[in-house]
């Protein structure tokens, strides 16, 4: 595997993908202390995270925590982190850069999936990862799925993204945005998943170091952006057809994933644990 990504590297990504965790799931819980109570809440009090831990088959091979929240603000929250290693299949070698050469790995990341109770709550995606074969880079991003899209949030979110591109290279964003568009798109339907946000991969300047950096400023954009728009609508009242319209756009989401998420499709070839991988998932969902 490559030695420009050695122990020290992999320690340090690692530490801060556990330590994203716990600032994200503090914020989202917060939010859940703090938002207005409405009779017939499924669940009455503040929702919390709760962890569960798995490992791989190989003893060797690493694992990760699983971190779910079900509660007033956010109907399903994930949170989850995992640092695996092993050897790709056959039939996956030729898909994963550097995997043709040797086909040992190690990765590790942060995934993020929130399903909000309100429709009025946009839906959002996160994840950020370190991945090391005969190479090594960087990859991650984060988007924004609401019912309706509100002009103020899309703005918002885009700006937090583009605040924290800038801050590394100003070319960073108009491509990682244009890559987050052509990425979370489905083409059966002609249609995008949501507003967007960014998207990038195989990030590996040579400086890992400045390469770290913007990932864990990718992670700090989200945590800045995307609480403050829940806090936004959290207390709003919704409809019954805004709640309908809800689980049929949920419905394109779980289409997405299934059919064309890199990272689903990864953690299932690379026996990862099948509850975590789906956690993505919304709890209720519909087609018309």
């Amino acid at each position: 595997m490559s030695d420009a990504y050695g122990k020290d590297h992999k320690a340090q990504a690692e530490e801060w993908f556990k330590t994203f965790r716990d600032d994200l799931c503090a914020a989202l819980e917060a939010c859940e202390n703090d938002v207005k109570s409405r009779p017939g809440d499924v669940v009455v009090g503040p929702g919390r995270f709760e962890q569960t831990e798995w490992q791989r088959d190989d003893p060797e091979g690493g694992g990760g925590v699983m971190s779910v929240l079900r509660g007033r603000v956010f109907e399903k929250a994930g949170v989850n982190v995992s640092t695996v290693k092993g050897e790709f299949s056959d039939e996956f070698r030729d898909k994963i850069p550097g995997a043709d050469v040797d086909p040992r790995f190690w990765a590790s990341g942060v995934s993020v999936v929130i399903h909000p109770c309100s429709p009025l709550v946009p839906a959002a995606h996160m994840n950020t990862r370190m991945i090391v074969t005969s190479q090594g880079w960087f990859g991650g991003g984060g988007d924004l799925t609401p019912v309706v899209a509100i002009d103020e949030d899309t703005a918002d979110f885009h700006a937090a993204y583009k605040g924290a591109c800038d801050k590394h290279d100003g070319a960073y964003y108009p491509k990682f945005k244009k890559w987050c568009d052509e990425y979370f798109y489905l083409p059966h339907r002609d249609e995008a998943r949501g507003v967007g946000g960014i998207f990038y991969d195989n990030h590996n300047t040579g400086d890992w170091e400045n390469d770290f950096a913007f990932t864990q400023d990718v992670g700090r954009a989200f945590l800045g952006a995307y609480p403050m728009l829940a806090r936004r609508h959290m207390d709003e009242t919704w409809t019954d057809e805004q709640r309908q319209a809800q689980l049929v756009k949920r419905g394109r989401y779980v289409e997405f994933n299934l059919l064309y998420d890199r990272g689903t499709t990864f953690g299932l070839k690379t026996g990862g644990n099948t509850e975590a991988i789906l956690m993505s998932l919304p709890p209720e969902v519909k087609w018309p």
